[in-house]
């Protein structure tokens, strides 16, 4: 039965947000299914008061579906606890811990309280068995039904609000069809939102008529700042991926990129090919493998522009933008996006924007940006050219790809819109899907190649397969028989792994057993993609941090470093060994002085301390640059 449509009713202010879960509960009863937005968007103080509430009242039935619930990083670690504790407010802002949360990760959560969740904080939770059972693997553009069919009867967002309007801004992304679905008789909840001035005013289908709020949580005194995603490190790989992949960007199309550093290597290429094509076109020409035929490329500086659709707004568009290249507009916008969880510098960047230009980055519903059903016609002539371009965690030599859980079936991350952005691409006329993914990782120290032959779990597969893009170079998987696609892959494989690879393919009976890899396809090694980008990266034109960095000068000193631990933790001879290096370096210059201080080392206290700050030092000349 669908349940009746709303009375509309005069909005209830608060000012207390025990008072608002109050009134919820006056208003639906004991039994709660309450929806949180994505990430930003979530109404902390409303969340947490309800959460109380069934703490107190084991008659509630609370349950909470989100998605993406943002917490600051765990410190297991004593290192990492040094370097993260006095920075933590500055890097991820002063944002509220959620009480569900706290509950899951000490094991205390009550019998009346569950939290469901369509997509995990990455890695955050991979040893939680809460959170890893009550996980639901959802396409994002799914989830929608899945809370429908659950009896979602509240939702709890957080909103800017404006001269009288009010947006979801950060997050759209279900919200809006879900006001829909209300309208519609699809659904019925009480909307209780809780508003913060720090929330840029967004446009599009973000914006939202009073009349829809039922009890709103408005107090100035309960602002806090947004989580801030500090920009991470682009290694060498990362720009040399972001190089590859900004040649199969075709002037006059449609760009999807995700947040991280490959995200940002890819915008950051698109920069220089736009801006410094000469020096562009040098650099892809030295780590072009021949493994493309002519024409597959797009070298040449942007005429018409890009135009931008992605279901996260990433800081990198707003920079495509800046530098002249986001500029192709559909329906008098540049950009439309489903969320967005960003650095500081991004908030305050769109809060400081004018108007008429802010309305240029329209936020929309992922039924929007991540599908083609509803205005099918105007999505296909808009979308032309499309580019939808992924991280991952793994692909097989087959094709296909590793990106949300570990072969164990415990969850990293979740699907997200991965499978919504594939899909679309072999839809779309003239589409490409993007895998990218660094060819090798590093494992207790050991260098592991991040394309397998098998794997136990696959995000998408294999007869999905598309593009590939590793440092190495871009295997065009589409259409290609099995023996092709498996040439391909190998040709970007690092060539530590490539012989063990096509030994398994030979042994399947996937391709010819005297065939052998081209000589020119065996010098894929980190030394040689550092040999052609050191320069580069010296000239300030591949820089570690292409976007700036919330990180002061000494903490991007010191995480190569710390990389350099992380990778060593597992062995106690690697341990060992690195304390004695330590213990023979005699002179310790200014700036490793200044790592020692800044990780409270430079005058132990204990035995402890002690070895630390050999271990450190070590670790320091380790990772001096080159």
């Amino acid at each position: 039965m669908k349940p009746e449509l709303r009375m509309v009713e005069r909005i209830k202010t608060f000012e207390d947000p025990y008072a608002v879960a109050d009134a919820i509960i006056g208003k639906v009863g004991k039994k709660i299914v309450a929806a949180l937005p994505l990430g930003l968007g979530k109404a902390c103080h409303i969340a947490n008061a309800l959460v109380e509430r069934a703490l107190d009242d084991p008659s509630i039935d609370l349950q909470i579906f989100t998605a993406l619930t943002l917490t600051t990083p765990q410190t297991k670690s004593d290192m990492r606890a040094r370097f993260l504790g006095p920075a933590k407010t500055r890097l991820f802002g002063d944002y509220p811990e959620f009480l569900y949360t706290k509950l899951m990760r000490e094991n205390k959560l009550p019998y009346n309280i569950k939290v469901y969740e369509f997509f995990l904080m990455a890695g955050q939770w991979l040893d939680n068995e809460t959170a890893q059972r009550n996980y639901i693997p959802a396409n994002y553009t799914y989830a929608l039904p899945y809370l429908l069919e659950r009896g979602l009867n509240v939702v709890l967002p957080l909103i800017a609000k404006q001269d009288g309007q009010y947006s979801f801004s950060c997050n759209p992304d279900i919200m809006a069809d879900l006001l829909k679905a209300r309208h519609e008789g699809q659904a019925d909840f009480v909307f209780a939102g809780q508003t913060n001035d720090a929330l840029p005013f967004m446009y599009g289908e973000a914006v939202f008529p009073e009349d829809e709020i039922d009890f709103l949580l408005d107090n100035s005194a309960l602002n806090f700042e947004l989580y801030s995603a500090p920009k991470r490190p682009v290694s060498l790989a990362d720009q040399a991926i972001g190089l590859h992949a900004a040649r199969l960007v075709e002037d006059g199309g449609t760009l999807q990129i995700g947040i991280g550093s490959i995200g940002d290597a890819i915008a950051k290429a698109l920069i220089l090919r736009h801006k410094n094509n000469d020096r562009y076109k040098q650099l892809v020409h030295h780590l072009d493998s021949g493994n493309n035929p002519a024409g597959f490329y797009h070298d040449d500086p942007f005429e018409e522009g890009l135009y931008g659709l992605s279901e996260m707004f990433v800081d990198a568009f707003l920079h495509l933008a800046e530098n002249n290249i986001l500029k192709r507009e559909v329906n008098g916008a540049i950009f439309h996006g489903g969320f967005f969880v960003d650095c500081h510098d991004f908030y305050k960047k769109l809060r400081d924007m004018p108007e008429e230009k802010r309305k240029r980055f329209q936020m929309m519903p992922v039924s929007f940006t991540n599908e083609l059903y509803h205005g099918e016609d105007e999505k296909r002539e808009a979308r032309v050219k499309a580019r939808f371009i992924n991280n991952a965690m793994m692909a097989t030599v087959r094709g296909a790809i590793v990106s949300d859980a570990l072969d164990d079936g415990r969850v990293i991350s979740g699907v997200g819109g991965q499978y919504n952005f594939a899909a679309q691409s072999f839809a779309l006329e003239d589409a490409r899907f993007m895998i990218t993914l660094p060819s090798t990782r590093l494992s207790k120290g050991e260098a592991v190649s991040n394309i397998v032959w098998s794997y136990g779990h696959v995000t998408l597969p294999w007869h999905m397969r598309d593009i590939v893009i590793t440092e190495y170079g871009v295997a065009d998987l589409r259409g290609k028989t099995d023996e092709e696609a498996i040439k391909a892959m190998l040709a970007i494989t690092d060539s530590r792994f490539q012989d063990a690879l096509l030994e398994r393919a030979k042994s399947a009976g996937k391709i010819d057993k005297n065939w052998r890899i081209p000589n020119h396809l065996k010098n894929n090694t980190p030394e040689r993609i550092e040999k052609i980008l050191k320069a580069a990266r010296a000239e300030n034109l591949l820089p570690e941090f292409p976007f700036g960095s919330d990180f002061t000068d000494v903490e991007q000193r010191l995480m190569p470093a710390l990389k350099v631990l992380k990778n060593k933790v597992h062995s106690k001879k690697e341990l060992a060994c690195l304390f004695f290096k330590g213990l023979g370096i005699r002179k310790i210059e200014p700036e490793k002085t200044r790592c020692l201080e800044r990780m409270d080392l430079a005058q132990p206290s204990s035995l402890k301390e002690f070895v630390l700050q050999k271990i450190l030092l070590a670790a320091l000349k380790s990772a001096d640059p080159i």
